[in-house]
Order: structure tokens, then sequence, then C-alpha cells
């Protein structure tokens, strides 16, 4: 099937494709048209762009809808990891994930060093995977019910740490 979005692929459209490979359409192709491209027009699947068939959803991201419309929220790593990509992409106005930062980040270095859209999923699909994998430790890791539990080590305990390991 042909996936359409906008250019310049920032967090939510660059974590729907990893999305859509893994779990909805493993032979997906996409496509990268304007901002003001009319979905109607375009041959796919349109997502994360204005009209889009697939969009944000009463402040959910592109990525947590099509998780909820394929039926997908069973996956907790997959519920987490939709999270820290909606606080990635469009911060909220109160606290965010802490990886969230770390997320938008990385993704806006893509963009500035990748101006090929293509590349950009290429290159960011093994980040995502690994952020899938770390999704699933750290939903693992929670008791029922219970927030992730934070390390309570100091700086200075965790400095000296990572050095020992690199030793």
């Amino acid at each position: 099937m042909r996936w359409v979005t906008r250019r310049n692929l920032h967090v939510d459209r660059t974590a729907c494709p990893w999305l859509i490979r893994r779990f909805i359409d493993p032979e997906a192709e996409f496509v990268f048209v304007s901002t003001g491209a009319e979905p109607a027009t375009v041959d796919g699947l349109t997502f994360d762009m204005r009209g889009g068939e697939y969009s944000h959803v009463d402040g959910r991201c592109t990525f947590e809808a099509m998780v909820e419309r394929h039926r997908l929220e069973g996956d907790a790593a997959l519920v987490e990891m939709g999270r820290i990509i909606r606080d990635a992409d469009v911060p909220p106005g109160r606290t965010r994930r802490p990886e969230a930062a770390g997320l938008d980040a990385l993704i806006r270095g893509f963009q500035r060093s990748t101006p090929d859209d293509g590349e950009k999923l290429r290159l960011t699909s093994p980040l995502y995977e690994a952020l899938y994998t770390y999704c699933r430790m750290k939903v693992a890791d929670r008791a029922p019910g219970r927030p992730a539990a934070r390390p309570r080590l100091s700086y200075r305990r965790r400095v000296t740490d990572h050095l020992n390991e690199e030793a």
C-alpha cells in the first residue's frame, strides 16, 4: 500500500512509518508531498497531514491514533511509546516524559542533517526499534497501577559507575 504524508519529516511522521512497517503494512511505500497538498488528490492513505485519513485526534498524536485504530493498544509498550512520541511531537503545557526531549532533539538533528525524507526513514527506523525495546523494558518493570521506579543514584555515583565501565 502507498502511504502519503508531508515533507520534512518530524517526530510523528518518522514514528508512524516505523509503526506501519512493523505492525500494519510490512510492504508499505511512502510518498512525501508539500504541506498544502489536498489529501483527496493524492494516491494512497494519508497520515499526519491536514485532512488526512490518520491524524491527531482528541489530544493524541497520529502514532497513538494509528495504534488505537489498528487495535494495537493491547501492547503496553506501543501505548507508552505513543505517549513519548506525543510529548516529543507536540510538547504539552505541563510536564513532559523525560524521554521526549531527547527524541525531539534527535529527530530535529535528522531534519537538519538529512534532507531526503526517504533516507530519514531509513536512518530513524533503528531509533524507533530501540525506543520500542526500551518501552517494553519500561512497562515490564512497572508494578500494576504504579509508575516505573526512578533510579535513586546520585549524579556523582552515576559518573563514577560510568567511568568504571569504561576502564
